[in-house]
């Protein structure tokens, strides 16, 4: 049996660039190599097999082991991804170890989570004693890094599950609510004129900075006043404004994109409204629009789930902690499957350039979830 720190340097030699970023790079891009592999490794051990498709290619892959007693009274779900974002070069697939810091694309985010939970999984199957009421299965997801295409799939499917931790870097903390976030794209009107002559034009982008200023200054203030026992507070970010053709011609049109992170039971419709005060009181004109195919909710699990309490206790964790990223966990929820969030790593290391994780970190949370999957009934 290969142990966590093997089978994640496995999984980084795998390449799984989401297709997104890399998409002219077919030997690096997409998750079915790591699904195969996986899958090789459960069916080895008698776990059974399930391919969910998701995308031409690109399927989510749940390897379950039944319980002792036959018919499953609950189903707890082990869900990291697969898919990583993109690298500079194909040397972020040799995994690397200097001191107890193993380098690599996908390391920390999140095939560190995969190494664990699924060495956690294996062990269990191993054992040859697994729960007699619980069934436990892998749910390994596509497109996490995008569109989040994999966790959607399997929550429209309806199935069902008492609980899924969701793996992402948690520093080996358990995580039960984090952030929302929506991208909304504004966009102001005004009328072409000559440079020369700007007094017969209205100037769109001088509008837009209007709005950006309160934007950044009195709505995000007015944010600050609105807090989350794990969450803290909301935040606003314009990250892009683009308006006008030319230096001497009126700009007829302005557009901007800002960032919202929202916190637990806040709406898009929420959003919209505070918007259209702020702008309607200072006389402006802008339209909101949404600029993602669908909104990312944020996510609040009742930490007092009774699976969850025995995660916790299982964690020597008194009470859950709360994250700013975005995960899975969310798509999850909407769909009727409580979920939380776990695994090993930092979220600081995500998406750098040198990726790395703890391999203490890693051996960590694999005993943590082997000694929690032994718990259940």
């Amino acid at each position: 049996m290969l142990s966590p720190e093997k089978l994640l340097r496995e999984l980084i030699s795998i390449p799984s660039v989401n297709p997104a970023f890399m998409p002219d790079q077919p030997d690096w891009i997409g998750e079915h190599r790591v699904a195969d592999f996986l899958a090789h490794q459960a069916d080895r051990v008698g776990l059974e097999l399930e391919f969910q498709k998701v995308l031409p290619n690109r399927s989510n892959l749940l390897a379950k082991l039944t319980p002792a007693g036959g018919r499953p009274k609950q189903r707890v779900l082990l869900a990291p991804h697969m898919d990583t974002v993109g690298v500079v070069d194909g040397s972020k697939f040799k995994p690397k170890l200097v001191g107890d810091r193993l380098f690599g694309r996908g390391a920390c985010d999140t095939k560190g989570s995969v190494a664990a939970m699924f060495s956690a999984l294996m062990d269990l199957a191993r054992s040859g004693t697994r729960p007699k009421d619980t069934e436990i299965a892998l749910l390994a997801l596509v497109d996490e890094e995008n569109l989040q295409k994999g966790s959607r799939k399997f929550a429209a499917s309806k199935k069902k599950a008492n609980l899924a931790i969701v793996g992402e870097p948690t520093r080996n903390k358990l995580v039960t609510a984090h952030k929302g976030d929506f991208w909304l794209r504004l966009t102001t009107s005004g009328k072409a004129a000559h440079g020369a002559t700007p007094h017969h034009g209205k100037n769109a982008v001088h509008e837009m900075a209007q709005a950006v200023d309160l934007i950044e200054t009195k709505y995000a203030k007015a944010l600050t006043r609105k807090k989350h026992t794990l969450l803290g507070g909301p935040t606003v970010n314009v990250g892009v404004m683009r308006g006008g053709k030319q230096p001497n011609i009126v700009p007829a049109s302005c557009e901007a994109m800002i960032d919202r992170r929202t916190l637990p039971g806040e709406t898009e419709k929420i959003v919209r409204a505070e918007l259209n005060e702020l702008f309607k009181a200072r006389g402006l004109s802008v339209v909101i629009s949404n600029a993602k195919d669908a909104p990312l909710v944020a996510l609040e699990t009742d930490p007092g789930l009774p699976l969850v309490q025995s995660l916790l206790k299982s964690l020597r964790q008194k009470q859950p902690l709360g994250v700013d990223f975005f995960t899975d966990a969310s798509h999850l929820a909407l769909g009727g499957v409580p979920s939380v969030v776990f695994g090993p790593g930092d979220i600081a290391q995500a998406h750098t350039e040198n990726e790395w994780i703890s391999i203490k970190s890693l051996n960590r949370a694999t005993a943590q979830l082997t000694k929690f999957l032994r718990s259940l009934p």
